[in-house]
């Protein structure tokens, strides 16, 4: 068993001063298993719809990670490191769904950019947005006139929602002839 933590040691470079090249690819395909294990066990939407709170962690999982495959901190101790960060973050995430001021305190909260149709200009400066970026996002979600817009949101992961009126369609009744049944055409 001593000549397996041996190997094991020699193998990730843990007892010299510098790292071969196949110290540094085994480490870091060991840093790589232990990271898709670290996802898998914490919250799916890490990353996928990152809020600050998920991009800090991510870069701090990042530098710490990067620094155990390349030998300048202790192998170990940054796996162990990246492991408590990611059981912070899920505990905070946690802490977050079951109390929601705890959640605006980390994660921030939506601020109304349109509402009725109508630009707010006060939460365009607070967010650091020109009507440029608003119009940008409302293109992409196929709105040509603010007349359809009941409510633009800056989600808190930095995305503008859009909620879109619903117009009554137009309804149309024509009568061909007297005697014939009227015809009722709807435009939407």
């Amino acid at each position: 068993m001593e000549e397996l933590a041996v190997i094991f040691k020699s193998g990730l470079g843990l007892t010299e001063q510098s790292l071969t090249i196949p110290q540094m690819i085994l480490r870091g395909l060991l840093v790589y298993v232990v990271m898709i294990i670290l996802v898998r066990i914490g919250k799916k939407r890490f990353l996928g719809a990152a809020t600050a709170f998920d991009v800090i962690l991510g870069f701090m999982i990042g530098s710490i990670a990067s620094r155990a495959v390349t030998g300048n901190a202790p192998f170990a101790p940054a796996l162990a490191t990246t492991a408590s960060l990611f059981a912070l973050h899920w505990l905070a995430s946690r802490l977050a769904v079951d109390w929601h001021g705890f959640g605006t305190l980390i994660k921030g909260h939506a601020d109304v950019l349109i509402r009725d149709g109508i630009i707010e200009q006060a939460a365009l400066r607070k967010a650091h947005l020109s009507e440029r970026d608003v119009w940008g996002s409302l293109r992409k979600g196929g709105v040509s006139s603010l007349d359809e817009v009941v409510e633009a949101r800056l989600e808190r992961n930095g995305e503008i929602s859009i909620i879109r009126a619903r117009h009554k369609p137009e309804v149309l009744e024509v009568t061909v002839a007297e005697g014939v049944q009227t015809v009722r055409v709807e435009l939407h």
